[in-house]
């Protein structure tokens, strides 16, 4: 797994027009929590935090925080702005050796399916698996090949072998399905007249909502 070095503020409880001023400033409000330890309140450089955020990767991190120090951790949840796609908060969960977490891991396609080469089309439907594994053991990413999947296959969660890794993904849930391609047309044609009926566009929550203090 990839480690990289964030620096971050501490920052007081305030108030919603408190956390503007930092957003203006480019900061991104934050809380880094862990067990057995107080919840520690900061802001981190947006410019620095989007390319770990808008990533497939998880991503390792040395949280320095001024005035306390160097905390390893990940980036457990985070929210976006419904419209402009900005990040308005993250949270940031405390490894500690040791102790097991759960942590989604990006998955990997391996090779050209069988299908695609007679004509069909990949629809690629989970591209993250959550998995509960000691900090020291989180993949980088999870490889599943996908070379013997002929049309109208599906390869399933319960269908990978992730050794010493407990999976906490829907085993049911669809990783990949290759399907032919008059049914793609259609779907994608389906899809294009629905969202043209549609008078207002739809609003996806993404992350989380944010702690009280920022309602």
């Amino acid at each position: 797994m990839a480690q990289v070095t964030l620096q971050g503020i501490k920052r007081e409880l305030k108030t919603k027009g408190y956390l503007t001023e930092l957003r203006k400033k480019g900061y991104v409000p934050a809380v880094y929590y862990a067990h057995g330890e107080e919840n520690l309140f900061l802001a981190v450089p947006e410019n620095k935090l989007k390319p770990l955020v808008f990533s497939p990767e998880t991503y390792l991190i040395d949280l320095n925080i001024e005035g306390v120090g160097q905390k390893t951790c990940i980036i457990k949840e985070f929210q976006l702005d419904p419209v402009t796609d900005e990040i308005v908060h993250v949270d940031f969960h405390g490894l500690k050796a040791g102790e097991k977490i759960n942590v989604e891991v990006a998955v990997h396609l391996i090779g050209t399916p069988i299908g695609v080469r007679e004509g069909g089309i990949i629809q690629h439907s989970l591209h993250k698996i959550e998995i509960e594994c000691l900090p020291t053991e989180i993949p980088d990413k999870i490889d599943v090949d996908v070379t013997h999947l002929k049309i109208g296959d599906a390869l399933h969660v319960k269908d990978l072998n992730l050794g010493q890794y407990r999976v906490l993904t829907n085993p049911e849930a669809t990783i990949i399905t290759i399907v032919p391609p008059a049914l793609h047309k259609e779907e994608a044609a389906g899809e294009t007249a629905a969202a043209s009926e549609q008078a207002e566009p739809e609003v996806i929550q993404k992350g989380k909502k944010t702690e009280e203090e920022e309602k």
